[in-house]
């Protein structure tokens, strides 16, 4: 069974994204460098590892809405984004981003299952 280890909160305003959560919810709140891309931590995590510390909890991501992630994303953890994407395709789903690497973590894809939802895989490297 695949676990969802991830989620992206899409934001027309991601400052005020930020702004509202890290407020309301006292949620860790880092910009990647290089990237248009905020690390939302909910929970702690290993240093080692950066797991969540809590069995089920999860961590996630603010990124301005694109017409690829209208909507906020759960992302399931897979061996092989590619192979996952062959079956999603073979089940009736599409890909919306093809498999995208981020040097030195792993690496991720979007696709819509057949109802039209957008969901994400990753794959640690």
């Amino acid at each position: 069974m695949r676990s969802i280890v991830h989620f992206e909160i899409p934001a027309d305003d991601v400052a005020r994204a930020k702004a509202f959560y890290g407020e309301l919810f006292g949620w860790q709140l880092s910009d990647m460098p290089g990237m248009d891309y905020t690390i939302v931590q909910t929970t702690e995590t290993d240093e080692t590892s950066q797991l969540p510390r809590t069995p089920g909890a999860i961590n996630g991501g603010l990124m301005p809405r694109t017409a690829e992630t209208p909507a906020p994303v759960l992302t399931v953890d897979v061996e092989s984004v590619a192979d996952s994407l062959k079956e999603i395709e073979a089940a009736g789903g599409s890909i919306v981003r093809p498999r995208t690497e981020i040097p030195g973590m792993g690496a991720f894809a979007y696709f819509k299952d057949p109802d039209g939802n957008v969901l994400g895989l990753w794959e640690n490297l």
